[in-house]
């Protein structure tokens, strides 16, 4: 078990991001934290409760009076939100398509990165997301910015999607990542871009092991350091 280092780990929508850190923390014995999760659980919230999407203010009110909570759960991590395990609602489609809007708010995002921070008060994290190496943890000890192909990451969130019993047409997919793409690249708080210091992963010819093998190969030498 690698002690000390918080390894921080971005990148696009459906890259492998979390499927990769949790993999990672396993191994490591470390903490996993989704923040990606965080914001869909808050997405999902403010759905259910029919808040204005466009207003940072009502998020924000929402948002410090919701309780999120990241459970491990046999080798993955249940999302409770309220008391609620919410896991399989967070990954809708209705969720997917409004959480960019929801995360691109100013006083929404201090306060997750607030939350992000205390989660992280401890050796030995993984944290992935799309500011982690950036904004919420820019002393982290690792950086990894890692990404796939459109077509590459169309097709893993299809399979995903299959699994959980969701049909979207592959197509759709494509048009759906690359315009979360420009949401995450182009908004004015935070946006989703490769932190100077972090390494470049493309993920889109590797397995899941090869990608895992990697990172941990990077703490290693980050740790020998």
């Amino acid at each position: 078990m690698l002690k000390g280092i918080s390894i921080a780990i971005d990148g696009p929508a459906a890259a492998g991001k979390s499927t990769i850190a949790k993999r990672i923390a396993q191994k490591l014995r470390y903490t996993y934290i989704d923040t990606g999760a965080m914001y869909r659980a808050l997405t999902h919230k403010a759905i259910k409760s029919g808040i204005n999407m466009d207003s940072d203010h009502d998020l924000s009110d929402l948002l410090e009076g919701t309780e999120i909570l990241l459970v491990p759960n046999n080798g993955s991590q249940a999302v409770w939100i309220d008391g609620v395990d919410c896991s399989n609602e967070i990954r809708s489609e209705e969720v997917t398509a409004a959480v960019s809007k929801v995360a691109a708010h100013t006083t929404v995002r201090k306060l997750m990165v607030d939350k992000q921070r205390e989660l992280a008060n401890e050796s030995g994290v993984v944290m992935d997301g799309r500011d982690i190496g950036t904004a919420v943890l820019p002393d982290a000890d690792l950086k990894i910015f890692m990404t796939a192909s459109v077509e590459e990451r169309a097709e893993r969130r299809f399979q995903e999607n299959e699994k959980r019993g969701i049909y979207t047409p592959l197509e759709r997919l494509k048009e759906d990542i690359e315009k979360r793409d420009r949401a995450d690249s182009e908004r004015e708080v935070s946006p989703l871009k490769k932190a100077d210091d972090a390494i470049l992963v493309d993920t889109t010819s590797m397995t899941i092991d090869e990608v895992v093998d990697k990172v941990i190969e990077l703490a290693e030498v980050r740790l020998e350091r």
